[in-house]
Order: C-alpha cells, then sequence, then structure tokens
C-alpha cells in the first residue's frame, strides 16, 4: 500500500534553488562588495532602472546615427514622419475569388483571405484581368484599376478622398531667362543701325577719290 501523503512525507516537486545571500561576511563567498564591485554606477542601489538604449550619459548611437533627409512636406513622397502605408490587392485576385455581381468591402475582403485585418487601408491595383461586374469598395486605386472596373460594367468607391498632387515648383535657374521688353526694343533698333552702318563702309582695297 503506498504512503499516504501527510506532513512528514511532503516534498517539492522539485527541489528549490538556494538564494543567494549576499553581505553575510567574508566567508559566505559574497561578503565585502556583495558581487557588485567597488564603487561606479552599477554598486549603487537602484542601478537596473536604467532605461534601454542609456549610455551613461554620453551621446548614446542612436542619436550618433545620422539622421533621415529628404523632403517632410505633406504635398511630398510618403516618407519619414508623413510616411503611409497600404494594402495592395490586384483585380486579378478578384477575378478569382468573387463571382459577377459581388460586393467587395473590407470585410469581405477579409473573408476570403486576400487581406489580414482592417486596420491598414486597401489600395486595388490594376495587375491582371477582370471581367466580372463588381461593386468594390476600398481606400483607394489606381488608375489603371479604377479603367479595368468600369470596363467590366462594374463600380468603384473610395472611403478616403484621393490626394491632391501639387506640380512640382521648377528653380528659377532652370527656366530660360526672357528679355525685358526694353532691352528687346533696344535690340530691334540696333539691328537696322548695324546694316546702315556696314553699307556706309568702303570696299577693302578701294581708293580715295
Amino acid at each position: 500500500m503506498a504512503d499516504q501523503l501527510n506532513l512528514s512525507n511532503l516534498k517539492p516537486a522539485q527541489a528549490r534553488k538556494a538564494r543567494k545571500r549576499v553581505g553575510r561576511g567574508l566567508g559566505s563567498g559574497k561578503g565585502r562588495y556583495s558581487g557588485r564591485g567597488i564603487k561606479g554606477q552599477k554598486s549603487r542601489s537602484g542601478s537596473n532602472k536604467m532605461r534601454p538604449g542609456f549610455e551613461g550619459g554620453q551621446n548614446p548611437i542612436y542619436m550618433r546615427l545620422p539622421k533621415q533627409r529628404g523632403p517632410y512636406s505633406r504635398d511630398a513622397m510618403p516618407m519619414g514622419p508623413h510616411r503611409t502605408s497600404t494594402i495592395p490587392v490586384n483585380v486579378a485576385a478578384l477575378e478569382e475569388r468573387f463571382d459577377a455581381g459581388a460586393e467587395v468591402t473590407i470585410e469581405t475582403l477579409i473573408e476570403k483571405g486576400l487581406i489580414r485585418n482592417a486596420r491598414t487601408d486597401v489600395k486595388l491595383l490594376g495587375n491582371g484581368e477582370l471581367s466580372k461586374k463588381l461593386s468594390i469598395t476600398v481606400h483607394a486605386a489606381s488608375a489603371t484599376a479604377r479603367e479595368k472596373v468600369e470596363a467590366a460594367g462594374g463600380t468603384l468607391t473610395l472611403l478616403r478622398e484621393p490626394k491632391v498632387r501639387y506640380p512640382k515648383r521648377r528653380p528659377k535657374s532652370a527656366a530660360p531667362a526672357e528679355p525685358e521688353p526694353d532691352e528687346a526694343e533696344e535690340a530691334e533698333d540696333a539691328e537696322p543701325r548695324a546694316e546702315a552702318a556696314s553699307e556706309e563702309e568702303p570696299a577693302e582695297g578701294g581708293e580715295e577719290s
């Protein structure tokens, strides 16, 4: 008969690891400085509360690295603080997964396994062919995708207004310099005077009368 469980034979499932007891004299093996060494920041209490990336007060490496250059205006290419991301979905995938006359929304795209979640905007791209009439509602779409959807007889609704693209500003040095009106008139008057002066000059080698 197996021994019954009582306080005399009660044992833990696994042996308990002995805790390191520091500062209990030189004979304990962890006396004197208790494994912290002599002086310095890590020998003080609270030294384990330094934030990640802290380098003792010197300029940390993430601040020594070169900063990202480039345009930061909101109408420029999305980069830096204005970077945006979208999930691409091609019309070829809609042709394969949806039946004719179906309604394509963010929820149905998740059900069909084309996207994982609705946290990121979806952009419809024009890679592939589309022959089915679909009612599509997405955040954005390319011009090629819109043409193919409308050519198949479907409709496309955007959940976000398309971003307005402003024309690029050309530097003044690139534009050809146009002469001012006064300078242009003076140049026109100077041409007939130069022709008249050339006619009055005697020919080379001629004798004076």
